[in-house]
């Protein structure tokens, strides 16, 4: 049975991957629970819980205990996710466990054996460029969170030249929901928040008139695709890929989408837009190079994710209650 660690694996992406794969591989999971929870995870014989952070080398040495000795693959979810984080007091903090992590956990898996080593990027680095958005787009990263990210793209290009022996593969995530995002509380999607909100009968909060769009993607397709890539024969060298729906709905629409399943019939609430630069406005993915390279075939469609979604509410455990905060 080969062997995956799965840095912040508690989490909301990292928690999916794992239980999807519990039957196939034997699983390892290190997350601070930050951003995480263990109830996340499947009780599962197969995977393995550690409390512990990838920016330090001797929680990561835990980790290939528990192993055996050796790693087959390492997928990268670990560090800061989403721009908030860097606002205020988290501004050294977020690029100090952003990229401290990536590059620990990088140079962990080489020196370990790992064939591949796979992370996630962030579409916001293509800021506003024309859509569709494309890999071969000149990107300029928007924010201090999408900074991070690029230093990943650019730092795996520069690694993978030296040490070709294990490839290196980024996934620009479009707007990623699904279940298992209650412990990121304001850092949640769009789509998990405002579910938060029309469960409690409150009215989500929608920045500007609703019309700006998102490539909203179930989360069982981002395990797809990096599944895709972690299995493929394809030497993949340090290539980055979209992973997303290819095509944009209004957070106007999301809202009726959601109301339709919940069966109510609640309004949401517009305020003025606060975020003055680089406000992204709309974003779809072209998703050719994935399906491409690596077959890769979105399966959830956004109403049977949405339906999924509220059907597995978990409010109760949402950490922040109002959508007011981030968006």
């Amino acid at each position: 049975m080969k062997k995956i660690l799965i840095t912040g694996g508690a989490g909301f992406i990292g928690s999916n991957f794992a239980n999807i794969h519990k039957e196939e591989y034997k699983i390892v999971v290190l997350d601070t629970l930050f951003l995480g929870d263990k109830e996340n995870l499947d009780e599962h014989e197969n995977i393995t819980f550690i409390e512990g952070d990838a920016c330090l080398p001797s929680d990561l040495d835990a980790c290939l205990e528990v192993l055996g000795g050796s790693v087959d693959f390492v997928v990268h979810f670990a560090g800061t996710s989403s721009q908030p984080m860097f606002n205020g007091d988290g501004f050294a903090w977020g690029y100090t466990n952003a990229i401290s992590s990536f590059v620990h956990t990088l140079e962990w898996a080489r020196k370990n054996g790992a064939q591949k080593f796979l992370y996630a990027s962030t579409s916001s680095l293509y800021a506003n460029n024309p859509l569709p958005l494309v890999e071969t787009q000149v990107v300029a990263p928007p924010n201090h969170y999408a900074v991070t990210k690029h230093v990943y793209e650019e730092c795996s290009t520069c690694y993978n030249a030296v040490y070709p022996e294990m490839d290196i593969i980024g996934f620009r995530f479009m707007s990623v929901y699904g279940p298992n995002e209650e412990a990121k509380g304001v850092y949640a999607n769009l789509i998990s928040q405002f579910a938060w909100d029309i469960g409690r009968d409150l009215q989500p909060v929608i920045y500007g008139d609703g019309t700006q769009t998102r490539d909203f993607t179930n989360v069982k397709d981002v395990v797809q695709g990096i599944t895709l890539a972690m299995t493929s024969s394809k030497k993949l060298g340090a290539d980055v890929f979209n992973i997303g729906l290819g095509k944009s709905t209004s957070l106007n629409d999301i809202v009726d989408a959601l109301n339709k399943a919940f069966g109510k019939n609640i309004t949401p609430k517009y305020i003025e837009n606060p975020i003055k630069e680089a406000y992204i406005q709309d974003q779809y993915a072209d998703i050719s190079k994935i399906q491409n390279i690596l077959g890769f075939n979105p399966s959830v469609s956004l109403e049977v994710g949405i339906q999924d979604q509220v059907d597995n509410l978990r409010l109760e455990k949402v950490r922040k209650t109002s959508s007011d905060d981030f968006r």
